[in-house]
């Protein structure tokens, strides 16, 4: 069976052109026909972005089921991520990230987790934007990596772990990640092309935009619309994968790996 992933980060549907264009966003979404979207940065009934509820409206132009978790929220003005899809589903979990508390003021980061059906197969999703600060990202991606995420036992392979890590391949944070899971577009059997770079949009060369994945799931394709429309759309581009689902129900995380280091007082 065949699974195409779109993890992307929208800025709240403001371009480069500093235009509010959450149709934009839907058009680049729906330019790649992906099974499931991960997406970063969506305001909900923010004055802002006049007030409009983003995830529902991507979800509407779509056609797709949605779910969102606010990482963020001031009174009833929301700010986090969704995973919208068309497949059969349900969200398994929706939680906020452990914060680093000796810098102040650092933004709230949350995951969201939803189970999808493959044909017969289910698929564990976690899509995740990770903070800016090294220290900040370590701790987040252990306790993504955790008992309370993908070391619980309701996490089965096959499972993806995707969004905007915030860090390169050549940070720790990325480092811990692929001791436990591989990147989608490491060299393997099934891809041998060069990775492929989404940030900014306007002239990519950073690879901040992942997804990993647990044994059971094999990349066929990985690509980023780089047309005029994507490259305005968002300060990010989106990053498509394509997979073979190839088996279920083993454990998703196969190594241990590091609990993190504890929250200062």
């Amino acid at each position: 069976m065949k699974l195409r992933l779109m993890t992307y980060n929208v800025h709240r549907c403001v371009g480069t052109d500093r235009a509010l264009d959450v149709e934009r966003i839907a058009e680049v979404i729906a330019a790649e026909n992906p099974d499931v979207v991960a997406l970063q940065e969506l305001d909900v009934l923010r004055r802002r972005t006049k007030t409009v509820d983003q995830a529902h409206r991507l979800a509407e132009l779509l056609k797709m089921q949605f779910h969102f978790h606010p990482a963020m929220a001031v009174e009833e003005e929301l700010y986090g991520d969704a995973i919208l899809t068309a497949l059969p589903e349900r969200r398994i979990k929706a939680q906020g990230l452990p914060l680093y508390r000796r810098v102040p003021g650092l933004e709230p980061r949350g995951a969201l987790w939803v189970e999808v059906m493959v044909g017969d197969t289910p698929v564990q999703i976690i899509n995740t934007h990770l903070g800016l600060i090294p220290q900040e990202q370590k701790r987040q991606a252990a306790a993504l990596l955790g008992e309370a995420w993908m070391t619980s036992d309701a996490w089965t392979a096959p499972g993806v772990l995707l969004g905007d890590f915030n860090a390169s391949p050549y940070s720790a944070t990325y480092r811990m990640l692929r001791a436990a899971l591989r990147d989608a577009q490491t060299p393997s059997g099934t891809w041998l092309r060069p990775a492929t770079a989404t940030f900014p949009s306007s002239f990519p060369f950073m690879r901040i935009d992942h997804v990993f994945l647990t044994k059971g799931l094999e990349t066929l394709a990985v690509r980023s619309p780089y047309d005029a429309r994507a490259r305005v759309a968002s300060d990010h581009l989106p990053l498509v994968v394509d997979l073979e689902v190839t088996a279920a129900g083993a454990p998703g995380v196969p190594v241990a790996v590091p609990s993190g280091e504890p929250d200062p007082a």
